[in-house]
């Protein structure tokens, strides 16, 4: 049986293993000071983690086709989001920039922005994140082409390990004319350069 067809792990089962990783850390869960501490874990994870609750898809879901023949590109940039590493389950803090080219029909941009977000609230790696966007909205909306770069700092290499502060780490993801129209590929570049960076 693979680990997602287990049974679901409920609360108390969540909180006892908080207090089994405070007593491995040294600690007292006992202590006044963590007594809730397993509590507050689980309602954290919870938040962290809701986006397994999520199907991303169903965002795209509702379109406008009445746009006036607009067919330029679309490009949301700064799309702040905050997300864990599966490898340690450290903070990956960032941000995403997401363009894409319309057929004959557009989303709501509130809608990309939560696309970020569901696949954010999952464990992951940023190669990963980078790619589940932009096949998320290519195989949606259908456009002519998407492009998705996303920058952000991994805690796990900047709180352990090599402890190195300041570093980020940029991926990229381009389909359809991003990947094969070097011009379409430079103009949404243009579009975000400069947020990249503070």
């Amino acid at each position: 049986m693979s680990s997602h067809e287990e049974q679901p792990v409920d609360q108390s089962a969540a909180e006892a293993a908080v207090r089994t990783l405070l007593r491995w850390a040294g600690d007292d869960p006992s202590r006044e000071g963590l007594l809730d501490t397993p509590k507050r874990v689980a309602r954290a994870y919870r938040d962290w983690f809701s986006g397994y609750e999520i199907d991303p898809a169903e965002y795209l879901g509702r379109t406008f086709e009445e746009v006036a023949g607009y067919d330029g590109m679309i490009a949301l940039r700064d799309i702040r989001f905050e997300s864990h590493c599966e490898h340690h389950l450290a903070p990956i803090i960032g941000r995403a920039h997401v363009g894409y080219l319309p057929t004959d029909r557009v989303v709501g941009i509130s809608k990309l922005a939560r696309v970020v977000e569901a696949f954010a609230r999952r464990l992951q790696v940023q190669e990963k994140l980078t790619s589940q966007i932009a096949h998320c909205i290519n195989d949606v909306l259908k456009p002519r082409g998407v492009g998705v770069v996303i920058e952000a700092s991994h805690e796990c290499m900047t709180t352990r390990g090599v402890h190195k502060r300041g570093v980020s780490m940029i991926t990229s993801q381009m389909l359809g004319d991003f990947r094969d129209d070097a011009r379409t590929r430079s103009e949404f570049m243009q579009l975000i350069r400069g947020t990249a960076t503070d």
